[in-house]
């Protein structure tokens, strides 16, 4: 094989064996990661520039009943799951040429970690 061919080979396999960087927040030397508490976050990041309180309806179908009448048919319900999850959405601005990095959370964890526009 030809020493040309060689090397886009190398390089490709190596691309391949590197895992996608996970989405974190860099706080001081340290990381903000999807598991960390709310306080393991203010411990590592500081108090967020803005913070957020939602509810997150989970992604469910409307569920359907269907139960068989006196009069020989069917009466066919549809429940609407209402259910709500508290969440809430804290916003880091990192600094100057860093992304806006938006940390949401679930059940008092880090569900998820999202980044806005570049900060000028």
């Amino acid at each position: 094989m030809k020493r040309t061919l060689l090397i886009p080979a190398a390089l490709l396999a190596l691309s391949c064996a590197v895992p996608a960087q996970a989405q974190t927040l860099n706080c001081n030397r340290d990381f903000a990661q999807r598991g960390n508490s709310k306080f393991a976050i203010l411990q590592k990041c500081g108090e967020p520039v803005f913070k957020d309180n939602f509810c997150a309806r989970p992604d469910a179908n409307p569920e359907v009943i269907v139960t068989p009448e006196a009069s020989g048919g069917n009466k066919t319900v549809i429940v609407n799951n209402s259910r709500c999850d508290q969440a809430e959405e804290w916003t880091y601005r990192p600094g100057s040429g860093q992304f806006e990095t938006m940390l949401l959370f679930q059940n008092g964890a880090l569900k998820s970690i999202r980044y806005g526009s570049r900060i000028p």
